[in-house]
């Protein structure tokens, strides 16, 4: 895939995340610590929920695909940083780059649709428990998860494309340490006001599209929560929530901050951005798991027999 240029580009130099080699070794190591959690912690969570009968629900059929999808979103952006530690020349093809704004766009749309979807869940279940079984059945799990690739893929689509059609001249630093789109926009030389306002629109509209419904899921089921007159039952109810709500914190907080402030090439950039792609992957297992006992007594179950 070619870039319309007007001399020719055929890698990007990305700045990294530190040009002093003995802190890039420290980040090197820490980086590669945090990707082998990630792997692992999502790894036994998706065998876990495999292997044990009681966790074969809905909530967990949607918590594998979340975790698959962990790996995969780490996978985009970890390798790559971890083998700019260690070189001296942290460069990227045009066609490398633009595979990984795809797939950034691709497995972080894709995470937005599916929690947006797992709020929905624990809305039914919170809040029509009687028809939980009947609403949340097999085949709309599975169409809700197509959809969420299916969705997040059209959206990744139209990013790449808006690549494709900018002009490149001389700048090819990238200051960032993976290729996202709004690092790339500042560095055509045509006017990106209009892929600007696009990404703007696109970002806001699929923000919105998949925040709204875990708005309104939450304010149902905090308000049921509220009439329950029981301190036990109370907390019973807000306990099989309360790790989505904090897994969807931490990922739309940092990902609207990415996506819809001004690119400005600062440390905040690359802390937004090792958030949502590098740190909310590795954590989200731990969430999940720290914070459910139904996972911990799968855990439990399956030491028992397997010891």
């Amino acid at each position: 895939m070619a870039l319309r240029n007007h001399s020719t580009v055929t890698k990007f130099i990305l700045m990294g995340l530190s040009a002093n080699p003995h802190i890039e070794a420290l980040l090197f190591v820490l980086f590669l610590v945090i990707y082998l959690l990630t792997l692992m912690g999502n790894l036994m969570l998706l065998l876990l929920i495999r292997a044990d009968s009681h966790l074969h629900t809905p909530m967990y059929f949607f918590l594998s695909n979340l975790s698959f999808l962990d790996l995969c979103f780490s996978s985009v952006t970890v390798p790559k940083l971890l083998v700019d530690l260690l070189s001296e020349k942290k460069t990227i093809s045009v066609e490398g780059c633009l595979a990984q704004v795809f797939f950034v766009f691709f497995t972080a749309g894709t995470e937005a649709f599916l929690l947006s979807v797992m709020a929905y869940d624990r809305y039914a279940a919170i809040c029509h428990p009687l028809l939980y079984a009947q609403v949340m059945s097999h085949q709309l799990c599975v169409r809700l998860v197509l959809a969420s690739w299916g969705l997040a893929g059209l959206n990744s689509v139209a990013a790449v494309l808006l690549a494709v059609n900018l002009d490149f001249c001389e700048d090819q630093i990238i200051h960032h340490y993976i290729c996202e789109l709004p690092s790339l926009l500042p560095l055509s030389c045509s006017d990106i006001s209009i892929d600007i306002y696009i990404l703007i629109c696109s970002s806001l509209l699929h923000g919105l599209g998949t925040s709204l419904p875990i708005f309104f899921s939450y304010a149902r089921i905090i308000s049921l929560i509220l009439t329950i007159s029981s301190t036990t039952g109370r907390s019973k109810a807000f306990n099989t929530c309360s790790s989505h709500l904090i897994a969807v914190i931490l990922f739309f907080g940092s990902g609207f901050s990415r996506y819809l402030t001004p690119t400005s090439g600062s440390s905040l950039d690359l802390l937004f951005s090792l958030q949502y792609s590098v740190v909310t992957p590795m954590v989200n297992p731990l969430i999940y798991s720290l914070k459910n006992k139904e996972v911990k007594a799968a855990v439990k179950r399956t030491l028992e027999k397997y010891l």
